[in-house]
């Protein structure tokens, strides 16, 4: 088949929705599929249509159901999607009823869903490959990383207030990777550093393969948002084997389990700082985030996502065949 992918996020750039489309266009590739990103939908000629983001792609979405009554269509949902807009978005509400397919990266997105659209949910997990090469981690300091842009939506500074509260003798470092989205978000984290110059240091934007190297080498990685449709962070410091300690949302619980040991209310730092010390302090609480992440990691195998895209688009074919 020859599918059409639309995804608002620019090429070569580190959103999440890029990266996520990136990384299928390839995995469909290797299922024979030709494929091309873009932007938008503009009556090209295709077999299929992928849409990531059910609000910003639903003019794509709907666009090409007009042009295609019956060709496959499937719209992949995002945290903002998820979480705020197809409740009062007409426009993402139009893309899911469009839709043949709806694609979440955590099966708690069900519970987001209309009664009569979730038939149509399909979970497939965004896989990692493990970080190649020899892995060192500091014996000097007992590294925390925060991997993500500072965007309000990511909490992007709980992890550094919740170290100014630490002990005299805490070893604890965060290092935080992550382009400001705004000079204002530049502004606080140069002045987090200047307060915080201890415990916290901000990195700026990296390198996906010096991003996936900074988790690796971490003792912990913290994930604070407060909206997140299914982070692949997770994933990529699962199968690095960096325990997580995260904000409880939905995205995230939908990714580590309702039992997981590392979770913190949104937004509570005192939480925060009282997990990342036990975590320092407490060897046998850390070897348990570390028994929970080894659990998860086949969740996140390439092998994994591969043969749920297969499935999918074997039964889109299926019912093609139907018609």
């Amino acid at each position: 088949m020859l599918i059409r992918m639309v995804c608002p996020a620019p090429p070569g750039s580190l959103y999440g929705n890029r990266v996520t489309a990136e990384r299928w266009a390839r995995i469909l590739r290797s299922l024979g599929h030709r494929v091309a990103i873009a932007p938008g939908y503009e009556d090209q000629q295709c077999d299929a249509l992928v849409a990531l983001h059910a609000r910003r792609s639903a003019e794509a979405v709907i666009r090409f159901r007009r042009r295609f009554p019956e060709a496959p269509l499937i719209v992949a949902l995002t945290g903002t999607d998820l979480y705020r807009d197809i409740r009062r978005s007409r426009r993402a509400q139009r893309a899911l009823e469009a839709a043949d397919r709806i694609v979440a990266l955590q099966p708690l997105a069900a519970d987001e869903l209309e009664p009569h659209l979730r038939g149509k949910l399909r979970v497939i997990y965004q896989s990692a490959e493990p970080t190649r090469g020899h892995v060192r981690r500091s014996r000097e300091f007992f590294d925390v990383c925060v991997a993500g842009h500072l965007r309000l939506v990511k909490d992007p500074f709980r992890a550094a207030y919740a170290v100014r509260q630490l002990p005299p003798n805490s070893r604890i470092r965060v290092l935080h990777a992550g382009e400001a989205m705004e000079a204002a978000m530049t502004r606080k984290a140069r002045a987090e550093e200047a307060r915080n110059a201890r415990y916290y240091k901000w990195l700026g934007p990296l390198s996906r393969a010096r991003t996936r190297r900074l988790i690796a080498q971490s003792r912990i990685l913290v994930l604070s948002s407060r909206m997140e449709g299914g982070a692949n962070v997770i994933s990529e410091a699962v199968v690095d084997g960096t325990p997580v300690i995260a904000s409880r949302i939905p995205g995230s619980v939908g990714l580590l389990g309702e039992n997981y040991p590392g979770y913190f209310q949104v937004g509570d730092t005192g939480a925060l700082t009282g997990l990342l010390m036990r975590a320092e302090s407490d060897s046998s609480f850390y070897r348990h985030l570390q028994s929970h992440t080894e659990r998860l990691a086949p969740l996140f195998r390439p092998a994994e996502e591969r043969a749920r895209w297969k499935e999918l688009l074997s039964e889109i074919a299926r019912r093609q065949t139907r018609k």
